[in-house]
């Protein structure tokens, strides 16, 4: 039983379990949440962040016991990334799209330091790479509206 809590929980209600890219399957979820139904509710995107902040940690160090270290399953991490980007980005579709492509090019690249975060031990490395990933992604997507608003 709580074998299968940890599973569901760490894959992201199973969406790590895609065959084709399951890092980016994995974080439709978390985009369809923020963008269907927290709609940009700042202060709803902030506790849903800091909660999965903390479920991811927990659920990916149980996890790799069961998949080993930052298995492509464990997608939680991907969802707390994916609402850390969404924090300061304005809210609408095109924003959150941008943010989504954002995050995921961040989060496959690994620019430092989310490549040294990843180094961190259990839990903590696998969600801590996509948090800096979710930093560097929300930047970006804020500078890619800017500059969309100049020309």
């Amino acid at each position: 039983m709580k074998k299968n809590l940890i599973k569901l929980i760490a894959s992201g209600l199973y969406s790590g379990y895609s065959p084709i890219v399951p890092g980016t399957t994995g974080t439709v979820p978390a985009w369809l949440i923020a963008y269907f139904l927290i709609g940009g509710n700042q202060l709803i995107l902030f506790i849903t962040f800091v909660v999965t902040f903390w479920v991811s940690v927990w659920s990916a160090t149980l996890a790799e016991n069961i998949y080993g270290h930052d298995a492509k399953k464990i997608v939680m991490d991907e969802w707390a990334g994916m609402f850390l980007t969404f924090m300061f980005v304005p809210f609408s579709l095109i924003n959150y799209l941008i943010a989504f492509v954002a995050f995921r090019v961040f989060d496959v690249l690994k620019i430092p330091p989310a490549s040294q975060a990843e180094q961190l031990p259990k839990g903590w490395g696998v969600t801590m790479d996509d948090i800096v990933a979710g930093v560097q992604a929300c930047f970006c997507t804020n500078l890619i509206i800017f500059l969309m608003g100049r020309f």
